[in-house]
Parts: structure tokens; C-alpha cells; sequence
């Protein structure tokens, strides 16, 4: 499935094969801190041949994740994680890629008993400029004489803070 920039929508195309590594880890140094990182590397490519290349827009081909979280059953508890995308062709020769994205998001909480506890998390912790997905697509805006190529992208959340409560029952 490919995304189409005019319609919005997805639609199917050529056939493919995809292949890749995706190993973690997980280190509990002590029993109230989790160390843990992950990482993918994949290769996709069209199987059918077609002039205008063998990439597949979009198939992202290097992801990394990085976490520690700080967990108590009472009182502060915590964490960060931080989270790579690395860039994907955007057309099917390859000559157009997105930019990487890197986020990190962190939390802070206070667990004042069993059932209730207060927790602080600021995404985007570093105020990242990136965009979440990319296209490569023609569109014409009003007022443009003639449609234009170019990448297109959806923006990353502006750094932001959300506080929570929770009680379970």
C-alpha cells in the first residue's frame, strides 16, 4: 500500500520484499531501575522491476529506541525515553529522502499509595523540529499557476506538558 498526496488515501501497488533485524536488550541493574534499548534495520524494495525504481516511499529503514524508567511502589518514580526514525525514500528511485526524527519524552510522578498516584510528562522534551511522517507528492495551492513537487510533511507535537491523577479501584 502507498499513500497518494491527491486523494488522501492509500492505494496498493507492486510487489515486494521486506527483510530486517530487530534486537533488544533489557538491563534491571537494581530492582527499581529498567534500562532497556531497542533497534530495527530493515530492507525494503519493490520485486517487480519498474523504471522508475526499486524503493518502497516511505519504508523507514532504521529505528532506535532508548528507555530508563525508575519504578517504586511507593513515593517518586520516573523515566525517559528517547526514539530515532532515521529517513526513508520518499519516491521509488530513492532521490528524494525524508529528514530523520529524534524525541525524546520524559515523566515524573509521586505514587502516594496503592490506588493513587500524580504523574507529570513532558513530550517532546527538547522541542524538536521534526516531522512525525513525510511525503513526496505534486499539489497546487490556490493562487500557484501550476501544480508543484516537493515534500509535504505532518509536524512532531511542540513540546508539551500533560499532568495526570489516577486512582484505581
Amino acid at each position: 500500500m502507498l499513500f497518494v498526496g491527491d486523494g488522501g488515501i492509500t492505494e496498493p501497488s507492486r510487489a515486494s520484499r521486506r527483510y530486517g533485524v530487530e534486537p533488544g536488550a533489557y538491563w534491571t541493574p537494581a530492582d527499581w531501575l529498567i534500562v532497556d534499548a531497542d533497534y530495527a534495520w530493515s530492507h525494503a524494495r519493490f520485486t517487480e522491476s519498474d523504471p522508475a525504481g526499486d524503493y518502497i516511499p516511505g519504508a523507514v529503514e532504521t529505528v532506535v529506541s532508548l528507555g530508563l524508567a525508575v519504578h517504586r511502589d511507593a513515593g517518586w518514580f520516573g523515566g525517559a525515553r528517547m526514539r530515532y526514525f532515521g529517513p526513508a525514500p520518499l519516491v521509488e528511485d530513492d532521490s528524494v529522502r525524508s529528514k530523520s526524527t529524534l524525541l525524546v519524552n520524559a515523566d515524573v510522578g509521586y505514587r502516594f499509595s496503592d490506588r493513587f498516584d500524580l504523574v507529570a510528562t513532558v513530550f517532546n522534551l527538547f522541542d524538536a523540529q521534526d516531522s512525525d511522517i513525510s511525503y513526496f507528492y505534486e499539489s497546487q495551492l490556490p493562487g500557484e499557476s501550476a501544480p508543484v513537487s516537493d515534500i509535504h510533511f505532518h509536524p512532531v507535537e511542540p513540546r508539551t506538558l500533560r499532568v495526570s491523577a489516577s486512582y484505581r479501584f
